[in-house]
C-alpha cells in the first residue's frame, strides 16, 4: 500500500531534522545506488551547491544525496554534515585518494519566520542523514517545511503557514512521486479543485497577492530573496540525465498550476529529478505525472497542517 510520500519510490530514504523553536530545518532524501539525477532552476533568487555538476553536459550522473533546506545561504552548511556521515558509511565518488560524496541541495529564506541567528547546520545536516528511513511519510511542520510560509507580500505579519508536501501517483509498476517545501511569495492553489487554498491574510481574509501587486509595487525591494519553493520529483522508470532534465522542466509545471505568481524575482524555485531506473517508461508520461504529483504535493503541504490530513481527504 503507498503511504502518498516519496518514499513509496523503493529504497528512497528520507530523514529530517529541525529546531521547531527557531523555525527551521532540513530534509536529507538518501536515494539507492546507480541512480540519476537532474536539476531545473527557475525563480531568479537560487541558493544551492552541486546543481551545475547536475547539467546534462557533465559527468557525474548519480548522487549520493539530495538536500532541501531553510536558512538561506547559511543551510548550505547542513551539507557538510551529510558529505561526512556519507564518507563514513562508505559512501561516494571514488577518486582515487578517496571518496567524495555527491550531494546536491537547494534552500530557502526561512530568516524572517521565527529565529534567523539559528540555521540549519553541520550537526543538523548529520543529524538529518542519520535519521533517514525507508518508513518515513510525515508531512507539514517538518524537516524543511519547517520554518516554511506563503503569501508574503504584505509583510510577516500576514502571512500563512505553509510546510512539507509529499505525493505518490501510479500507473501500474511505474510510480511517480514528489516532495516539496512551500515557501513561495506567491499564493496556493489546490490545483485537483481549483480553488485558492493560501495566501495573505488580513483581518482573518485570504487575499490575493496579484490583486495587491499593482497596490503596494514601490515596496517590493523589501520582499526580494525571502522565499523559493524547492522540491524533488523521484520515479522508478530508468531514464538518462538528459530525459530527467525535460521530465524535472515539466515536474515546473506543477508549481505553475499551483502557486501564483510563481519564479518570480523574489523566489529561486528550484526542482531535482531522481530516476532509480527499475523499469521503462514514456518520459511523457512520466512527465505528465510529475507535475501532477508536484502539484498534489504542494497543496498536500498546505493540508498536511490540519489534524487528521490525508492525501486523499482532498481530492
Amino acid at each position: 500500500m503507498y503511504k502518498g510520500y516519496i518514499t513509496d519510490i523503493d529504497g528512497i530514504k528520507i530523514g529530517h531534522a529541525q529546531n521547531f523553536k527557531a523555525g527551521t530545518g532540513l530534509t536529507v532524501l538518501i536515494p539507492p545506488a546507480n541512480n540519476t539525477c537532474a536539476v531545473e532552476v527557475r525563480g531568479s533568487a537560487p541558493g544551492g551547491r552541486e546543481t551545475d555538476l547536475l547539467d546534462p553536459i557533465n559527468t557525474v550522473n548519480s548522487v549520493n544525496a539530495l538536500i532541501l533546506s531553510g536558512g538561506s545561504a547559511y543551510g548550505l552548511d547542513a551539507a557538510s554534515g551529510v558529505m561526512q556521515a556519507l564518507e563514513e558509511d562508505g559512501y561516494g565518488l571514488d577518486v582515487g585518494v578517496g571518496l567524495v560524496p555527491i550531494v546536491p541541495q537547494a534552500v530557502l529564506f526561512d530568516l524572517a519566520y521565527k529565529n534567523p541567528k539559528i540555521r540549519p547546520d553541520k550537526k543538523m545536516g548529520r543529524k538529518a542523514y542519520k535519521n533517514a528511513s525507508l518508513n518515513e511519510n510525515r508531512q507539514g511542520i517538518i524537516g524543511a517545511g519547517t520554518g516554511a510560509t506563503v503569501g508574503k507580500i504584505l509583510g510577516m505579519e500576514n502571512i500563512m503557514k505553509a510546510g512539507l508536501g509529499s505525493a505518490t501517483l501510479n500507473k501500474g509498476d511505474l510510480k511517480v512521486s514528489a516532495l516539496v517545501a512551500v515557501n513561495a511569495f506567491g499564493d496556493i492553489y489546490d490545483y485537483e479543485k481549483g480553488e485558492q487554498i493560501a495566501g495573505p491574510n488580513k483581518d482573518n481574509k485570504m487575499l490575493k497577492t496579484t490583486d495587491l501587486m499593482g497596490q503596494i509595487i514601490k515596496d517590493f525591494s523589501g520582499l526580494a530573496n525571502k522565499n523559493t519553493t524547492i522540491g524533488i520529483v523521484a520515479t522508478n522508470a530508468s531514464f538518462d540525465k538528459t530525459k530527467l532534465k525535460k521530465i524535472v522542466q515539466m515536474a515546473h509545471d506543477g508549481f505553475a498550476r499551483s502557486i501564483n505568481p510563481v519564479h518570480t524575482g523574489f523566489d529561486g524555485d528550484t526542482v531535482f529529478a531522481l530516476s532509480t531506473n527499475e523499469i521503462k517508461s514514456d518520459i511523457n508520461l512520466v512527465g505528465v505525472m510529475a507535475a501532477n504529483a508536484m502539484s498534489r504535493a504542494i497543496a498536500n503541504a498546505i493540508y498536511s497542517l490540519n489534524e487528521g490530513f490525508t492525501q486523499e481527504s482532498h481530492i
